[in-house]
């Protein structure tokens, strides 16, 4: 992937000449630079000097900063952005996902076994076929597949990935020598049929797969590519920021490699995930082992949050809720208690133990909690924390906190919590969770404007793991499409779910600049388009504050500026 630095024609770039000495690197001028300052101030030029803003204001008190060097850009009217913050990629995941090849779209049970056949001409015999990130809630059956559904007349074993469950076909289960016999795994289960059978459906329990290659034997060398060239499709897109929500030591190795190799494509903010399922000790001590904390780093790569995951999906049906997922749960997951609430992967007391330790080290905590049931589980414990000493200036975060109720928001507020937010999924999947909670369990479901009204910081992100295109992704990274989404609350259907969750344009945009940098500790340096910050800019083809709100999803970049250099995005 080339997306090279910007032509020297491009948007009218002219040698400027001034009667002084050189000044400004860069100048963009005739525009409309928002701002995203405390006023909201809208200005027409903005100088860049030593990859940072120098001057921001009227085009005469700009322009007088260029110099003999100095690279000067027409806008031509166009509208400036700050540096747009995905709060929520994986970008390793995402890279590899379609680095050998192009993935279909994989929306039905049809969809899944063409691919299935297509792969089995093309890998050899007893190897696994694994077919990428995908949830029930976007296949048109709306049901989670089962061992039969995925045997697609072919002898390999299969395996559906849906995040926290998976679902595997009929030599799968032979190859793994998972029967009606095998128990269950620690907090997972192997989920039967009506006569006792296994039915391929393995909630938290991959555990079980034998021979399977998570990196699909990728080099070293490759993931490398496929790191930086999924960091440049972020900075196409108009990102100049992500937050890496998962990172393991060998990640961390990857991008510090990536680094040394010149300028990241984008600024990376780390969130260090350990495996919970360890005992406590056992990770106490190596949370005091790491050479590492929140805010080691520097301006490109650094450390942010620690993470563990406290609970499952809520694509999937294993998010701990705190009202069971029904009758059409059944359908929809495969699930065979229609009393379930999902699963809960760390004991209450354990939770506060690894935190505490965390904590200790300095580390802004966040956990996966997608569920309620989850998030009062989160919320609790920084309570517990909070007694000992304030947890509010560890700006620790709710991540995803899909479902959500007044009385945890209310208690986010007090603890000073933030938020860590997918509006995507309100998008592909709210039509299929509408039909297992209702109106009533849907009420809080993303709720945006609860948040805002009541204080509490609000980041937004794509959880971004499977696809490149930045809107055929299983989560999109289109931070325009987010925007939207958080404007208008449609659904893929076409219905506003809950539009009294609706925020502003100007508040979207703040989730996706200022308010997603506070939550990075990056706020005197990011998010805003002020003399001293770095200059991460972005320039779009159509006004993002006066454009039809319906128009806003298709804004494109036109340039992206990191840290005072221009790249063309088209």
């Amino acid at each position: 992937m080339n997306l090279g630095r910007i032509s020297a024609t491009f948007l009218g770039l002219l040698c400027g000449v001034c009667l002084s000495g050189a000044e400004a690197d860069l100048i963009l001028h005739n525009g409309k630079v928002v701002t995203v300052d405390g006023r909201f101030s809208i200005r027409q030029a903005v100088a860049v000097k030593g990859g940072r803003i120098a001057a921001v204001g009227d085009d005469r008190s700009v322009l007088a900063e260029r110099g003999p060097a100095t690279r000067v850009i027409d806008l031509m009217g166009r509208t400036v952005l700050p540096g747009l913050i995905d709060s929520h990629v994986h970008a390793l995941s995402a890279g590899l996902s379609e680095f050998r090849e192009k993935l279909p779209p994989l929306d039905s049970f049809a969809a899944l076994q063409d691919f299935i056949r297509a792969q089995a001409r093309k890998t050899p015999p007893g190897e696994w076929i694994v077919i990428p990130r995908t949830f029930p809630t976007r296949l048109k059956e709306m049901r989670m597949p089962t061992r039969r559904d995925l045997d697609a007349g072919t002898g390999h074993p299969v395996m559906f990935d849906a995040s926290y469950t998976v679902v595997v076909n009929s030599a799968a289960l032979k190859k793994c020598g998972i029967t009606r016999a095998t128990p269950n795994p620690p907090r997972g289960e192997i989920v039967k049929d009506a006569s006792g059978e296994p039915n391929g459906i393995l909630k938290n329990a991959s555990s079980l797969l034998k021979g399977l290659r998570e990196s699909a034997g990728f080099t070293e060398d490759e993931r490398l590519r496929a790191l930086g060239e999924m960091l440049e499709r972020y900075r196409a897109a108009g990102l100049t920021a992500v937050s890496d929500r998962a990172v393991t030591a060998e990640d961390i190795a990857l991008y510090q490699k990536l680094k040394a190799r010149g300028p990241l494509p984008v600024r990376a903010v780390l969130t260090w995930r350990l495996d919970a399922s360890r005992p406590a000790e056992a990770l106490a001590q190596q949370i005091r082992g790491a050479g590492y904390t929140t805010g080691s780093g520097d301006d490109w790569l650094k450390f942010g949050a620690f993470k563990v995951t406290l609970d499952g999906g809520m694509t999937i049906g294993t998010a701990y809720q705190r009202i069971p997922y029904g009758e059409f749960g059944e359908q929809l997951y495969g699930q065979t208690n229609r009393d379930d609430r999902g699963l809960l992967f760390i004991p209450p007391e354990k939770l506060v133990s690894i935190f505490r330790a965390a904590r200790d080290q300095g580390w802004q905590l966040t956990s996966h909690c997608q569920g309620g049931g989850a998030v009062d589980v989160f919320l609790d414990a920084l309570e517990t924390l909070d007694r000992e000493r304030p947890i509010a200036p560890s700006r620790s975060h709710l991540m995803h906190a899909s479902f959500q109720s007044p009385e945890a928001i209310a208690r986010a507020r007090r603890l000073g919590v933030a938020a860590d937010v997918q509006t995507p999924w309100l998008y592909h999947d709210g039509p299929a969770l509408e039909r297992v909670f209702g109106a009533g369990g849907m009420r809080y479901f993303i709720p945006l404007r609860s948040y805002i009204d009541v204080g509490v910081p609000v980041a937004g992100g794509s959880d971004h793991m499977i696809g490149h295109d930045k809107n055929r992704a299983v989560n999109p990274y289109n931070p325009f499409l987010q925007m939207w989404i958080a404007i208008e609350r449609k659904t893929a259907a076409g219905k506003a779910l809950n539009p009294e969750e609706r925020v502003t344009r100007e508040e979207a945009l703040k989730m996706h600049t200022v308010w997603a940098a506070w939550m990075q500790f990056a706020e005197k340096e990011r998010g805003s388009i002020e003399p001293g910050k770095l200059a991460d800019l972005v320039v779009i083809d159509r006004d993002y504050l006066t454009v039809p709100e319906a128009e806003i999803r298709h804004i494109e970049p036109v340039m992206t500026v990191v840290g005072g250099r221009p790249f063309a995005t088209r």
